[in-house]
């Protein structure tokens, strides 16, 4: 199966993320939280802070794609993924956000932005969000109540997952992507043998 690398195409005027899209079913496979961080004010009322944490990219994760040419796999370098965040503020991006990639929405803005560099000192690890070094991790804030109480309480929408434009860069996968891939399809598969254990347990 084909292995494809994204990559940005700066000459391109609309290269890059142009938004970020709160979903059910997140491609790169890693949920946000919600951060519900108690404000007190003239201690009388606590209020939350509507704050969706999570990772925006994971650099060199192999995600699956399903289209006209048949399945294959893309996936971002950490160069990439470094260049589409600091391009996405750069373009002034920060309040763009859709529904699952359909609708628009107002009063969602993106008001923390990083890439993780260390793997243990870094402020993801303080929420239990272990991904790679590398990743690009954003903080959302929602000031918008339907969108909170609907979706995000519910837990209707579980991730982010960009929006954008990438030029393709076909190549063979280096070593670490074969390896990365193995491990998630070993990983599933395990958990595939644990689900039918439960099931049939029931």
């Amino acid at each position: 199966m084909k292995i494809i690398e994204l990559i940005l195409d700066e000459e391109q005027e609309d290269a890059g993320v142009e938004a970020i899209s709160i979903v059910e079913s997140p491609a790169i496979e890693s949920d946000f939280i919600a951060l519900k961080d108690q404000e007190i004010k003239l201690a009388e009322v606590d209020k939350e802070k509507k704050i969706l944490m999570g990772a925006l990219l994971i650099p060199n994760k192999p995600i699956y794609r399903n289209g006209a040419e048949g399945e294959y796999y893309i996936y971002f370098s950490k160069d990439t993924v470094q260049k589409a965040s600091q391009l996405y503020l750069k373009n002034g991006y920060q309040h763009n956000s859709t529904l699952e990639h359909n609708e628009t929405l107002k009063g969602l803005t993106l008001v923390e932005s990083w890439i993780v560099e260390d793997e243990v000192q870094d402020k993801s690890r303080k929420y239990g969000l272990n991904v790679p070094v590398g990743t690009w991790m954003g903080a959302v804030k929602v000031n918008n109540d339907e969108i909170w109480q609907e979706y995000v309480k519910t837990n209707k929408v579980k991730g982010f997952s960009i929006e954008g434009y990438f030029a393709d860069k076909m190549e063979a996968p280096n070593d670490k992507i074969k390896d990365e891939y193995s491990e998630d399809k070993n990983n599933q598969e395990v958990l595939n043998k644990i689900i039918n254990i439960l099931k049939n347990e029931k």
